[in-house]
């Protein structure tokens, strides 16, 4: 598939999205069954992370017929290590054992700020642009745990490409599947974490922090793609270029996971405006086309994400400190032109540098093309790692 297919493709999804109808079927679940479902109550209950506070069935797109589906809120741990509720799906295909069935966390890439973008609203009206890899893992026989992130509700608030955030989604969303009574799944499965692009990153994430963070869990590999590792690399080369929509929303979701950033305190008038536009309107192909091309210069009044602040908290989550102690299979396309390579062979090489059974592959392709073109790879690896297979690394 050419990048142009593919941006095509997810066009149509978008498209999709904002045409398609109501379910008509009676929900079951806790409730509640309109768009309040994803506001956290307050204040939290108590529980330990990965405790469901709700859910209701999802119709689960174009695969309502074979699989049992659920939209799900469960308790997290935000960027600031407090309690938080983060929404997302789990879906059992319905001839799966559910008692030995393994768990994969599929980690969403980029879908944008706005409510109407949270994944499992695209995956519930069958407009997920990633359908096909989570179709491979379905159609293994493998459950699957979507997490939304954090801060998709009617007054989004959603933290992009922060790492200590989407690592502990990434995780609860598992466990969360685990202890959903509806899904019948075992707290003893092999789990494997697999994400491209923002997913990409989220999958490492939530590998580097599993070990301290959710020991119990039967990690047994991460496949991790389009990895944005370090955050400063990856969205000063967006500025003026087709991806600079993706660094105004990474500065928007820095903002948001850490108050003390204060974006508003350096944003001109226009950047106001087009930022606010951005969280109320924006899905991925907004953001790749009303902002392209686009510089920083217009919507600030200086370059404050350069302070100490900014850079302390960048560095915070630059992956690579804490390597996962299960095998990995990184990939790259090495015309990537969203998220810049060379970092992302920085953290492939500081992995193998650290011991980690590293399979690293690249592709001759772009960020788009590899969305879809990686599947195959990511799931032979997937089986093989819940198969028992010893890991090779190319190390």
């Amino acid at each position: 598939m050419t990048a142009r297919r593919a941006l095509a493709a997810l066009v149509a999804l978008v498209l999709v999205a904002a045409v398609a109808p109501a379910a008509s079927a009676a929900p079951v679940g806790t409730g509640p069954f309109d768009d309040s479902f994803y506001t956290p109550p307050s204040p939290l209950p108590a529980g330990k992370p990965g405790d469901v506070i709700r859910w209701r069935t999802s119709n689960a797109g174009p695969r309502k017929a074979s699989v049992d589906a659920w939209q799900v809120m469960y308790l997290s741990t935000n960027a600031l290590g407090q309690p938080d509720a983060v929404t997302g799906t789990v879906l059992v295909p319905k001839n799966a054992d559910r008692a030995t069935a393994p768990i994969v966390s599929f980690d969403p890439g980029t879908h944008g700020p706005a409510f109407e973008c949270a994944p499992s609203k695209m995956i519930d009206i069958g407009a997920f642009y990633e359908q096909p890899g989570l179709d491979d893992l379905l159609d293994a026989g493998y459950a699957v745990a979507v997490p939304d992130y954090e801060g998709y509700q009617s007054a989004p608030k959603t933290t992009y490409v922060v790492g200590k955030s989407e690592g502990p989604a990434v995780i609860d969303g598992v466990r969360a599947a685990q202890r959903l009574p509806a899904a019948g799944l075992s707290t003893t499965s092999k789990v494997v974490f697999r994400g491209y692009s923002q997913g990409g990153g989220a999958a490492a994430w939530a590998g580097e922090l599993q070990p301290a963070y959710a020991p119990e869990l039967n990690l047994v590999g991460i496949a991790a793609g389009g990895v944005p590792a370090d955050l400063v690399q990856v969205t000063l080369q967006l500025d003026g270029k087709f991806g600079f929509g993706v660094f105004a929303y990474a500065l928007l979701g820095l903002d948001q996971a850490y108050p003390e950033l204060r974006l508003d305190s350096f944003l001109s008038d226009n950047g106001r405006a087009r930022l606010a536009e951005m969280k109320q309107s924006a899905c991925t192909f907004e953001l790749l086309t009303t902002y392209a091309n686009q510089k920083i210069a217009d919507y600030t009044t200086g370059p404050g994400y350069i302070k100490p602040a900014w850079v302390a908290r960048l560095t915070e989550n630059k992956l690579g400190g804490s390597p996962p102690r299960v095998p990995v299979f990184q990939y790259h396309g090495t015309g990537d032109q969203l998220v810049q390579f060379a970092q992302a062979d920085a953290l492939h090489k500081a992995y193998c540098a650290a011991g980690v059974a590293e399979t690293w592959k690249t592709y001759d392709t772009d960020h788009i093309t590899l969305v879809y073109t990686g599947n195959a790879d990511v799931l032979a690896f997937v089986k093989d790692r819940i198969a028992g297979k010893p890991a090779t690394s190319n190390c």
